[in-house]
Parts: structure tokens; sequence; C-alpha cells
């Protein structure tokens, strides 16, 4: 999904990263977090990979307080308009709320 993510940004010869890459960064040292929608019944090993979010958390020499940066949410587009990107965002709250109470709304820069 992430090529496709790219090839929707018209910079498919951007992606650099492997799956050995994702791995090491998102899971043995996390610099960075995913939330994967999958089809099928909650829970429950399998189904297709629908759409993703990658944040991080970081601070703002500014307030002085921590935040969540959506870095990117992706959702097929025969998946799009059915509440994945809602629930991506419920989901980004959650996580917010889990790492500090007063962890400021979700950041975006699109460019």
């Amino acid at each position: 999904m992430i090529v496709d993510l790219a090839e929707y940004e018209h910079a498919r010869d951007s992606v650099k990263t492997t799956t050995e890459i994702l791995h090491k960064n998102l899971f043995e040292t996390p610099y960075a977090h995913a939330l994967i929608a999958f089809s099928g019944p909650a829970g429950l090993p399998g189904g297709e990979a629908l759409g993703f979010a990658i944040y991080f958390f970081n601070f703002s020499t500014w307030t002085g307080k921590p935040g969540l940066y959506l870095e990117d949410l992706y959702v097929k587009p025969e998946h799009r308009a059915k509440g994945l990107g809602k629930a991506f965002f419920v989901e980004l709250g959650k996580a917010a709320q889990a790492k500090a109470s007063n962890v400021p709304p979700v950041a975006n820069a699109v460019s």
C-alpha cells in the first residue's frame, strides 16, 4: 500500500523502503507507529489490508507539550467513503490519550 500511496502522490520513484527497514523502524526501534485496517471480523487473523496510518509522537517547544503527528493516512480507493478514515482518527485519538492525557489534537502538514 505504500507504493499505492506514492503512485497517488505521483512519487513512485521516491519509495526506497523495504519490509526489513519498516520492521526495524516500526517494531525493533519504534521511531513511528502504524495502524492497519483489515477486512473481516476484528481480532481474527487474515483478511485483506484496506488502509494504514503512520504516526509518531512529537514535542512542541512553543507550547511545552507533546503531540501526535500523522505522517500518512491511506485507504485503498475501493474501500473509501466507508468510514475507515474516521475510524483511523478515532484510534489515533485513543493513542494520543494513552500516551499523555494532555496531547493536543492530531497534527498533519499537507504538502
